[in-house]
């Protein structure tokens, strides 16, 4: 037979044979895409039918929380939208510990001392699991959990086939949060060599993208938001207002009212704001970071009005994207209850009051809602990144 150079197909009989499935370059698949595929071929092409659901959980470092992010499974999830202190959870604490998977080989050993992670998962009938942390640069990143409703499922030797592929799904988890990690850098440091020196504080993004999160999470039952989506307008809240980069000193530091001539120039920080991002995927080779149109739609849209009285196109309604609205209702939000050197911050109450008044024209009632149900969680926010006297 002769070489056919390492091609897909066979020489028989002096012909090429092609095989019957057609080699395709894939879109840009995401994170939740990329894991279902690899839990079929280790479910069908290791055999190893037993292993029913594969997740992972993010670990928050600034709040020590953890979040829970993508998976695979065969039957309802025991742990959509689901936080916790990753101190409440003993077993995961000392798995961070000894940096080591850990086999249970029968979960019904935490029932002596349960916590939310294991009642969920025995109550939907799984037994067994294997859970992997995931490490980037010394630093936890999270969770890899593998879980089986048969006891003893993950033996040495399943386990030694599943590492292979724990190290394949973690290592495109931890790529896909560092480019959003590059795209987050990227803006700050436009900011320091511009000197923006605006309502865009630390503090002020690490609430509102808190904010954004905890509405989205709220809205989930009737949207039917994933987790994967949920992290997506975490992660990409901070860059709603990127095109400010690109407005004069003389006008973002402005103290006073704008002119209309101002506003006018303001309002171009939108356009601006897509320029930047489509240059940096290209510059920064990201075209395969995965729902970059949320981010987009952040951009375009936050500052678009139900009523469509708002910039740069005038939507109406449920034309502008649902991530925009949530976003558009958790900056004004946190603007109102944030002092600045020209004025006092609001309270919530009163923030909400506002917000309830502008309900329907200006934004949007499931997001103004959902965030206010989050009220306990908001004091947490607020508390936790309060503003320091630099901003």
């Amino acid at each position: 037979m002769a070489d056919n150079g390492g091609l897909t197909g066979n020489i028989e009989n002096g012909k090429a044979r092609f095989l019957s499935d057609p080699f395709e370059m894939d879109d840009v698949q995401s994170p939740v895409q990329r894991l279902i595929g690899i839990h079929d071929e280790i479910r069908h092409g290791l055999g190893l039918a037993d292993v029913t659901r594969i997740a992972i959980a993010l670990y928050d470092a600034k709040t020590h929380r953890l979040k829970t992010f993508i998976r695979s499974g065969l039957k309802e999830s025991p742990l959509d939208h689901y936080t916790a202190s990753l101190d409440d959870i003993p077993s995961l604490v000392e798995v961070a510990r000894q940096k080591r998977p850990r086999v249970v080989d029968d979960l019904e050993v935490f029932k002596a001392s349960p916590t939310v992670h294991s009642t969920r998962l025995i109550k939907h009938g799984f037994r067994s699991s294997l859970t992997v942390p995931i490490f980037d640069h010394g630093n936890l990143f999270g969770f890899l959990f593998f879980n089986s409703d048969t006891p003893g499922c993950f033996s040495q030797v399943v386990v030694h086939q599943l590492l292979p592929y724990a190290r394949t799904i973690a290592l495109f988890a931890i790529n896909e949060m560092q480019s959003i990690r590059m795209l987050h850098a990227a803006v700050k440091t436009a900011r320091e060599i511009t000197h923006l020196r605006d309502d865009e504080t630390g503090g002020h993004l690490d609430r509102m993208a808190r904010y954004s999160r905890l509405t989205a999470m709220n809205l989930a039952p009737k949207y039917g938001f994933d987790d994967e989506f949920i992290e997506y307008i975490y992660q990409f809240a901070p860059l709603h207002d990127i095109g400010k980069v690109g407005i004069p000193d003389a006008i973002l530091l402005k103290p006073g009212r704008l002119t209309e001539s101002e506003f006018a120039i303001m309002r171009e920080h939108v356009d601006k704001g897509i320029t930047i991002i489509d240059a940096m995927r290209r510059d920064f080779n990201l075209d395969n970071l995965s729902h970059l149109q949320i981010l987009r739609n952040i951009v375009a849209f936050h500052h678009e009005a139900i009523d469509g009285s708002g910039y740069p196109k005038g939507l109406k309604g449920d034309d502008i994207p649902i991530e925009a609205r949530i976003i558009s209702v958790a900056d004004v939000f946190d603007a109102l209850t944030s002092a600045r050197p020209y004025k006092h911050a609001w309270t919530s109450e009163a923030a909400f009051e506002f917000l309830h008044g502008a309900k329907g024209s200006r934004f949007d009632h499931d997001c103004i809602n959902a965030l206010e149900a989050g009220m306990n969680e908001i004091k947490d926010i607020q508390a936790q990144f309060a503003e320091s006297p630099l901003g």
